[in-house]
């Protein structure tokens, strides 16, 4: 087996940051109104700026494909082509079509030859799965290398337009111009943009690289009912009737193609079962919170890092706060990108030191999975 390591990372943020003050400008408002929930959530989320791929009319200014390739031409140097690579992985939670694959959108953006590609689906943890097809390719010797992606355009899932026929029958049943809390309530936290990243079976000669030592997945949808969806409608049992089953009308009325999360389940289980899986990797892999120096944990909103402290910290595993390391409040909650943003944000920022561990930690609310992984500065 080789050694897997992250040689150079890269990321495109696209347009100028967008204040909490200028969302509507972008995101357009729902029923003509202001929404009533946007001060409460960004209170809670503490995010003070993110990035649309979006004018202030609702145009796109990128698909999430041309976001992605941005991000991997980023990676471009003297040391390393596009010509010479040999897989192209990426996850998204919001790719710009069912049919063809996100990735194979993106190989066309780029124009690069003909090459391996795997295109990751589900939501934060896509860009994971992405990573850890990049790391398997390499450390088995299927590969020499790998470019791996996360990325999200979710701007457009939010604007107020695709709530209009909703919109308008709430106005007609409820007297109530505003979607409901499950759906206005991701508006506010979610933001568009791409990271990438380039693995590869050895490290740099000059500088610093990131030795992949492990990457770790769960799964608990056999015990729990989904959280966040789209496409699809969720019924009180918890059960979940496909777009497909619903007629245009019903799509429409129901903003069935829009992005929403289930408030009650994510609180109820999002931090407890992401702690009962490091739990048991700690013991797996015979380490704890001593045993690396930054942690980089995925947070949809800063509401979760005092109530991940708090479990932690009963179960005795708690994680110092100055090893965390986040830029939510400037980037926004990038879905499947943000721990690609994370990580080369630190990469770059002189920081790092070699033989430094970052641990790795991406939480997903869709039906609960969790990745974690460990890497080592060398």
């Amino acid at each position: 087996m080789n050694n897997v390591y992250i040689t150079a990372l890269s990321k495109f943020l696209p347009n100028q940051p967008v204040s909490n003050n200028e969302m509507e400008d972008y995101l357009g408002y729902i029923g003509g109104v202001a929404s009533k929930s946007k001060g409460l959530i960004l209170r809670s989320n503490k995010i003070h700026t993110r990035y649309y791929a979006l004018d202030k009319q609702g145009n796109s200014t990128h698909s999430n494909a041309a976001l992605t390739a941005e991000a991997v031409r980023g990676l471009e140097s003297e040391k390393f082509s596009l010509s010479d690579m040999e897989l192209l992985t990426g996850g998204t939670t919001s790719p710009d079509q069912l049919v063809p694959s996100h990735i194979s959108m993106v190989q066309g953006e780029l124009g690069i030859k003909p090459i391996e590609i795997l295109s990751a689906s589900g939501s934060c943890n896509a860009g994971m799965q992405a990573l850890k097809y990049g790391y398997l390719s390499v450390l088995s010797g299927n590969s020499q290398n790998a470019v791996c992606t996360g990325s999200e355009k979710l701007s457009s899932w939010m604007h107020a337009s695709n709530f209009e026929k909703e919109s308008d029958r709430l106005i007609e049943l409820e007297k109530n111009p505003i979607v409901g809390f499950e759906k206005d309530f991701l508006r506010w936290m979610l933001s568009d943009g791409a990271g990438a990243a380039l693995l590869q079976n050895k490290p740099n000669k000059e500088g610093l690289s990131l030795k992949i030592e492990w990457i770790d997945f769960r799964s608990y949808s056999n015990e729990l009912k989904t959280c966040m969806y789209a496409g699809t409608e969720k019924l009180s049992d918890g059960n979940t009737i496909p777009w497909r089953d619903l007629s245009a009308n019903e799509q429409a009325e129901k903003s069935i193609f829009s992005l929403k999360q289930d408030v009650k389940i994510l609180g109820e289980n999002i931090v407890q079962k992401g702690n009962e899986f490091l739990l048991e990797i700690m013991k797996q892999r015979k380490f704890g919170p001593n045993d690396f120096d930054y942690f980089l944990p995925h947070l949809s909103s800063e509401y979760f890092r005092s109530r991940i402290a708090e479990e932690t910290k009963r179960t005795n595993i708690e994680i110092p706060q100055e090893k965390w390391f986040t830029n939510l409040v400037k980037v926004g909650n990038v879905g499947a990108g943000s721990i690609y943003l994370m990580l080369e944000e630190l990469f770059y920022s002189g920081k790092l030191k070699k033989g430094e561990k970052i641990f790795l930690m991406v939480p997903e609310s869709a039906r609960f999975s969790y990745a974690y992984s460990m890497l080592t500065v060398v």
